[in-house]
């Protein structure tokens, strides 16, 4: 070695050796902690002695010496290896049971850590019964240092989310320990020497850890932490070791090409490392590989093929993911097709009126056109059966499935190969039809279960989804419906005047008055419907702008409009006022409560319409000595649409009224007692007189008059 690499290499391994050391005197006396801590002891303390020997080997090189260091490592890696280990093989329950799906890890310790100490001894004592023994050292170390990096991702992994704080800096430590061990043993093994620069430096490495491992120590003093072996922790472990051997198969294909091919052999190599590292990308790109090496952890690992919380986690959170009704459908395909490893799939649902089923979505298969009758008997079997249907069992033994008729386009569809029903509660409301899976999958009846039961939640999210577009196109036609009433209620009053005005021209058909006013009528009838037919296109909104509307001017054409109606409505204008609105509304609101209270009221009775501004707001009140209204009535259904006490009546004036006082800002008092009369009082906002440029529109005492008929 090289005298400067040589003083690296002393201060390197003597460096490990005494943080070790402090680390082993720090963990020595620990009251706590048990097993696990005693075996972190050995581990720290078994890690000193590795750089001691190392430090020996330095200072005066041997061959005996450097086969003892090569032991002390494996003890080192096997010491670490139980610390590991031991939260998987601990009882797991307080009766005792042992994981025994982890008794593997420990068995294939245990094989690595002895070849990693016969390797050595077979090469100090130059035993050659099975070839090169410092070639199998090298390969014992570098499959030792896989093996340390798959028992740290387990570790990690299978603790729960809270205490992986605790341990992460351990996990790191072990894990940055491990990959340079990897690096230095894959090198070694290809090129058949160890290189001097890494190797020397290797007892630094050791101790720029020591820190993290210290760190955990003190976070975890009694070092209780338990792990449970998870299907992804299993799935991903399971994948590391087979990389692993992967890696060492190829460095050995690689060793003896180079061996073997004489001048072609460098060449030969770094072809055959290019390609293993292709083909290693590809099998981990690869589904069909990821989905056969689920299963056979599914078989040969646990009981049960299914994490059945996971399972259900992920399919719930991928229907919740999407509210559309296509996405949601789609949704349901991948969520059914992930739990079997199948690549594509459909949705037939039943349509609105129940009278077939078409295909709703679809995920990686062709679009179809046809339609499932919903009398069919495929139809029936689904639901009276509520099967999960198996069309490759179908085909070899068709009497398990005595009643079942396939229809034409089932059969045509390339790949199918199981039918999922979807029922809410005992009705059948659609099907997934699945593509065959990438790898064999055995439908028994767990599968079965389970997609049973994934098919239900399924179904549940789609009625939901139907259900809530129902709701809203519901809700769509109520608005539309509501509208429409507040219009047919204005052209109710349009036609009313319009037939007052048809009346009366009978007898004054010949006056020059009568007919300005009766055009005036018809344009103002125009108008109005005008309004009407934009309310209906843009909403219940008024197109204009609030404007300020004189009040005192409203309540006296009101006054001349009933002059000819019993009894006959009294005016008091305590204030001239205007309020924030629009005139016809306003207009039409106290119009309708005016004519309320003369329908209400006898015609030896009393009603009256009083103008003032109390408290800055704008007050209407529109009192009657009438027939009244029961508190029940007034607090329940006096402002709400189609309630009302008129026999003719619709019920919508009193709700559009209420409506648009709290549109403007205002607000409506009520008070009424049966056989005593009502007394009604509009609260609108106030403007002063400044506050709008636009003055008030004129009067139309003509048009107001004519309604009535009082001409001469």
């Amino acid at each position: 070695m090289n005298p400067n690499l040589t003083s690296v290499a002393a201060w390197s391994y003597g460096l490990a050796a005494v943080a070790y050391g402090a680390l082993a005197i720090y963990l020595a006396p620990g009251p706590r902690g048990g097993v696990r801590r005693r075996s972190l002891l050995a581990a720290v303390g078994l890690t000193a002695a590795w750089a001691l020997v190392n430090l020996a080997y330095v200072l005066a090189p041997t061959t005996d010496l450097l086969a003892l260091g090569v032991a002390a490592d494996a003890l080192r890696s096997g010491a670490w290896y139980v610390f590991l280990l031991l939260p998987i093989l601990l009882p797991q329950s307080a009766a005792g049971e042992r994981a025994p799906r982890a008794i593997w890890l420990a068995v294939l310790a245990s094989a690595l850590v002895i070849i990693g100490l016969l390797a050595p001894a077979a090469s100090a004592l130059q035993v050659s019964a099975l070839g090169d023994a410092s070639r199998w050292s090298l390969f014992a170390s570098l499959a030792m240092a896989i093996f340390g990096l798959m028992l740290v991702e387990q570790l990690y992994r299978g603790l729960p989310e809270d205490q992986r704080w605790n341990i992460k800096p351990l996990c790191l430590a072990l894990a940055a320990a491990f990959v340079f061990d990897l690096y230095l043993f894959a090198e070694a093994v290809l090129f058949n020497r160890m290189e001097p620069d890494a190797w020397s430096v290797r007892g630094f490495v050791q101790v720029l850890v020591a820190p993290l491992i210290a760190i955990s120590t003190i976070r975890n003093r009694d070092w209780t932490s338990r792990i449970t072996l998870s299907r992804g922790l299993v799935f991903h472990s399971t994948a590391v070791v087979a990389i692993g051997a992967y890696l060492l198969f190829m460095a050995a294909a690689g060793y003896y090409v180079r061996y073997f091919g004489g001048t072609w052999g460098r060449a030969l190599q770094v072809a055959l490392l290019f390609a293993a590292v292709l083909a290693l990308g590809a099998m981990a790109f690869s589904g069909s590989i990821r989905a056969k090496l689920r299963v056979i952890v599914a078989k040969h690992f646990f009981s049960y093929r299914y994490d059945y919380r996971d399972e259900w986690l992920r399919f719930t959170r991928a229907l919740s993911v999407h509210d559309g009704k296509h996405e949601l459908g789609q949704d349901v395909i991948k969520g059914l097709a992930n739990m079997l490893e199948s690549p594509a799939g459909v949705l037939w649902m039943r349509d609105s009126e129940c009278r077939q089923f078409t295909q709703t979505a679809r995920w990686n298969m062709p679009p179809a056109s046809a339609a499932e009758p919903s009398d069919s008997a495929f139809v029936h079997f689904l639901g009276e059966k509520g099967w999960v249907v198996n069309l490759e069992e179908y085909r070899t033994s068709p009497e398990r499935y005595r009643e079942l008729k396939l229809p034409q386009w089932l059969s045509e569809l390339q790949n199918a190969w199981l039918i999922i029903p979807l029922a809410s509660g005992s009705d059948l409301i659609g099907f997934v039809i699945l593509a065959t899976a990438r790898t064999r999958v055995d439908v028994n009846w767990e599968v079965n279960d389970l997609l049973k039961t994934a098919a239900r939640q399924a179904a549940t999210f789609l009625v939901q989804t139907q259900a809530t577009e129902a709701l809203l196109e519901a809700r769509k036609f109520d608005a539309f419906n509501r509208m429409s009433a507040f219009v047919v209620h204005d052209l109710k009053n349009i036609v009313a005047q319009l037939s007052l005005m048809l009346k009366n021209a009978e007898r004054h058909r010949g006056n020059p008055e009568f007919q300005q006013d009766m055009l005036m009528t018809v344009s103002h009838s125009v108008e109005r419907m005008k309004q009407l037919m934009m309310q209906l296109r843009e909403g219940t909104t008024p197109v204009d702008a609030p404007r300020a509307v004189d009040l005192a001017a409203v309540i006296e054409r009101i006054q001349r409009s009933k002059a000819g109606q019993r009894p006959v409505p009294e005016v008091r204008v305590e204030q001239k006022v205007l309020a924030r609105g629009h005139e016809d509304r306003v207009e039409r609101v106290i119009g309708h409560l005016v004519q309320n209270a003369i329908d209400a009221t006898g015609k030896d009775g009393r009603v009256w319409i009083r103008l003032a501004a109390p408290d800055g707001m704008a007050m209407v009140e529109v009192g009657d000595t009438g027939q009244g209204m029961t508190p029940e009535f007034v607090r329940e259904r006096l402002f709400k649409p189609f309630q009302t006490t008129k026999e003719t009546g619709m019920g919508i004036g009193a709700y559009e009224s209420f409506q648009y006082v709290q549109e403007l800002g205002g607000r409506v008092q009520v008070d009424s007692k049966p056989g005593e009369g009502t007394c009604v009082r509009l609260l609108l906002p106030r403007l002063d007189s400044s506050a709008d440029g636009a003055p008030p529109r004129e009067t139309r005492s003509h048009l107001r008059d004519e309604v009535t008929g009082n001409y001469r």
